[in-house]
This record gives structure tokens, C-alpha cells and sequence, in this order.
């Protein structure tokens, strides 16, 4: 007996009812991206190695799916480096590319090798999928897709505050209520500062970042792994757990980080951003939470986070400015920043708050039956013409019962039903059956039309 196939762990498959869901996802998140001038772009799947490696931390790195090469890939290999059995150095020699791990790494290169075809600032989308080599849980999955905007080549915080107005528009659309949460990297390395491990500024972040996952004790316990010293970890406490208002936040972090030009510098751009979302009437709070860390370690300025608020689960929403990400393909002195939509976090968040529209989920609307060649002659005629009109509709494909074709529309959920037999036929005119009531009436074409258009 064959072996029962199976997905790997961490992906999923998409039944109709879901994909319509999710394209329903795509296309809103789309809309409004199109409505703010983004213009949207694709890359490959995969991408070398060097392109992907070192720029998502250490933690990042380890994430990273590899592709075996193709033919010998144990040629130029030694017998010692085989018995070594290290597997990262072997990895190295197998693999050459990998598996995209996100969409900004891969817009950064393109930006690079595209850049004389470019105008700047400019301003992308993409909707693909990426993929993670992490350990699948609920809300986290090896393969996803990311719905990112980026704009490039503009220092101006009025793309963070621009990001942000698209993201409000995108959760009002959805009607899910969200929490905003925003950080500057400025800030974080400000505080590394005056707590005496400027050089710990990634360990600190890394640690973070991971408050509301692990909990205060447990970062602590991390700190302390990587060597930070308890005088700094004391001094840490007060301002990572800081409570208050916005504009209390950003007086006492005034105060706190008065000795640091860069920290000043990140409560500064924080302010404008906060001051100036404040007045454009946001239909989603924006918190200024100084736990946001955002492990990236090539966030340089502002960081976002969005966060459902009547659903448990994590971050929906992130992204950052990358001043110097570019940089590491030869182009300097570019500065991004860029927001990416999780939609199959999205997604589960909709299931639970069944917050689809009806129209977005439904597929077929009307069907017509078929109860031989000359009926179904004469339903196709009628069929084109329901089409033109913008309405979705099949004829059922094989002459059989009535009752197959009835449980056909049910098990679809296809709430109209047109039968044409003779006497339909002579008149020129259908039954149409509403599925819901059960109620039937004889109508023309047109009258058809008009009374199945949602």
C-alpha cells in the first residue's frame, strides 16, 4: 500500500474557499498600496547566498533554507572536510543559493543592479511568498507570504509617516483594531549607551525584542548570557518597562538620554512622526513602546510593529528605515525604509474574527442546470450574456438528476439556480430557483440578470 502523501511541516494548502480569502488579502492590501504610488515589482525565489548571508543577524542566518547544488556537489571536497562533519562549513560548499528569507534583502539588490533604470525615490510593492527554516507553531510558518512597500532614496520622515497611513487604511479596510507600535533604532543605541555597553547594542536589541515572547526574567537571563554586566542590566530595567503617555515617554527619554547625540537624534525623528500622525486622524492608536527592537540588525532609524488587538497573536505588521542596507552591494548613501504585511497572520486573524466580506469569499453565483444538449444549447446563450454582465456563473457540465445538480450548487454554496426545459425554452425564459428560500419564478434574461446582480 502507497504511503499517505504528506506537506512539509510549516506549509499548508489553500482549499478555494481560502484562496478566495487570501487574494481578497492581496488585493485590498494592493488597492491601497496602488492608491499611496507604489508600483510593484518581482524577484526570484531564490537568491545566492552571499546576497542573503550576514544581513539578517546570527539568529537570522541559521533561518536561512539552503539549496543543495546541482551534479557533484562533493567535488573540491577533501576527506577531511567531509569527516569533519561541520555542518555549516559543509553547507557553505554544498550550497551556493538559498530560499528568499524576506523581500527587503532581495529589493536591496535589485535596487543595486537595476539602479540606472530607476528614478529616485522610488517607490515598490511586492506580494511573494519567503521562507524561514524555523520551528513551526501557531501563527508561525515556514513558508509565507510578505506584502512589503518600500520607498528608497529619500532621507524624509514623511515616508514613515506615509507607511503608517497605509497600514491604518489597510486593518480599517479589514475592520480588524490594531495597536501601532513604534521604536527608533536611535533610541535603542542611545540607551546601550548610557548604560555602558554601546558595543552590546545587538545582543541588547536581540533580547529585547523577544520581552512579550519570554518575559523580563528571562531577558535578563539572556542579557546576562551575553556578558552584560548587572550594573547595566539594573539601569536597563526602568527604561525598557517605561509607562505613560506618548509625549511623557519622549520627555523622559529626553532627559534619560541627554549624553547621547544619536539617542537625542531617534527621540527627535520619533517626535516628528508621532506629532505629525497625530494630526491626520489615524482610526488606530500609534504607541511609542520602547520594547519594540526589531531583531534585524539592519534597522538604523524608525521600527514598527502592529499588533491585533482583539486577537492573541504576534506581530501582523513590521518593518523599519535602513539607511545603509544597500551599502553592502556597492551602493552607499542610499536610505530606505519599508513597511511588510504578514497576510497569513492576516489571514488566521480574519478566521477568527469572521471579518470577510460575503461577496469577497463567494464564488459562483448563479448555475445553470443541464437536462440535455438542446437545453444546454440554450443556457449558454443565456450564459454569455449573464457573464457580459459581470456576474459569475457556470453551466452544470454533465446532463444527470436534478438532484445531483441541486446538491452540486449546495455543496458550493451557489446561491442561485436557472433551469431551462421546454416549456422554458418556448417562451424564452428560465426558472430561477433562490437556494436561501427556496423560492422560484419563471423570468426573462434580463429580469435574470437583474435579479441575480449582488
Amino acid at each position: 500500500m502507497a504511503a499517505k502523501p504528506c506537506i512539509p511541516k510549516g506549509t499548508r494548502d489553500f482549499s478555494p474557499v481560502e484562496m478566495a480569502k487570501r487574494n481578497y488579502i492581496f488585493d485590498t492590501i494592493r488597492s491601497v498600496y496602488h492608491l499611496y504610488g507604489f508600483q510593484q515589482i518581482e524577484t526570484p525565489a531564490m537568491e545566492t547566498l552571499s546576497t542573503l548571508m550576514g544581513k539578517y543577524g546570527e539568529e537570522g542566518d541559521k533561518l536561512l533554507f539552503k539549496i543543495q547544488n546541482s551534479g557533484d556537489y562533493f567535488a573540491g571536497l577533501t576527506d577531511e572536510e567531509l569527516l569533519s562533519r561541520n555542518a555549516a562549513k559543509l553547507a557553505c560548499k554544498f550550497c551556493e543559493k538559498g530560499l528568499r528569507y524576506d523581500l527587503t534583502v532581495p529589493f536591496a539588490r535589485y535596487v543595486v543592479m537595476h539602479r540606472e533604470e530607476l528614478t529616485f525615490p522610488f517607490k515598490r510593492y511586492q506580494i511573494q511568498p519567503v521562507w524561514r527554516a524555523d520551528r513551526p507553531q501557531k501563527g508561525r510558518y515556514r513558508e509565507f507570504y510578505q506584502c512589503d512597500a518600500d520607498v528608497v532614496g529619500s532621507d524624509s520622515l514623511l515616508n514613515e509617516v506615509e507607511l503608517m497611513q497605509i497600514v491604518d487604511t489597510v486593518f480599517s479596510r479589514f475592520g480588524i483594531r490594531v495597536c501601532i507600535k513604534i521604536n527608533n533604532r536611535k533610541i535603542l543605541t542611545g540607551i546601550a549607551e548610557i548604560i555602558g555597553e554601546a558595543d552590546k547594542i545587538v545582543d541588547i536589541t536581540v533580547a529585547i525584542d523577544k520581552l512579550d515572547k519570554i518575559g523580563l526574567d528571562n531577558v535578563n537571563a539572556e542579557l546576562r548570557e551575553k556578558g552584560i554586566a548587572e550594573e547595566a542590566i539594573a539601569r536597563l530595567q526602568p527604561i525598557i518597562l517605561l509607562n505613560g503617555s506618548n509625549q511623557e515617554k519622549l520627555d523622559t527619554l529626553r532627559r534619560v538620554l541627554a549624553a547621547s547625540e544619536t539617542g537625542l537624534k531617534g527621540v527627535e525623528e520619533t517626535e516628528f512622526i508621532l506629532t505629525t500622525l497625530g494630526g491626520l486622524g489615524l482610526q488606530n492608536p500609534v504607541e511609542l513602546d520602547l520594547t519594540l527592537a526589531r531583531g534585524l540588525n539592519y534597522y538604523t532609524g524608525a521600527i514598527f510593529e502592529v499588533k491585533a488587538r482583539d486577537v492573541q497573536i504576534g506581530s501582523i505588521t513590521g518593518g523599519g528605515r535602513y539607511d545603509n542596507l544597500t551599502g553592502v552591494f556597492g551602493l552607499a548613501g542610499v536610505s530606505g525604509v519599508g513597511i511588510s504585511f504578514g497576510a497569513d497572520r492576516i489571514f488566521d486573524v480574519l478566521n477568527q474574527l469572521d471579518l470577510y466580506p460575503r461577496e469577497a469569499v463567494n464564488g459562483t453565483r448563479l448555475l445553470f442546470t443541464n437536462f440535455g444538449p438542446r437545453e444546454a444549447a440554450y443556457s449558454l446563450s443565456v450564459l454569455g450574456r449573464v457573464r457580459a454582465a459581470g456576474i459569475r456563473a457556470e453551466l452544470y457540465p454533465d446532463c444527470c438528476k436534478m438532484k445531483k445538480q441541486m446538491g452540486y450548487a449546495n455543496a458550493q454554496g451557489i446561491p442561485f439556480v436557472a433551469l431551462a426545459g421546454e416549456d422554458e425554452m418556448r417562451d424564452g425564459k428560465l426558472t430561477l430557483k433562490n437556494m436561501e428560500t427556496g423560492e422560484q419564478r419563471l423570468v426573462t434574461p434580463e429580469e435574470l440578470i437583474q435579479a441575480v446582480a449582488p
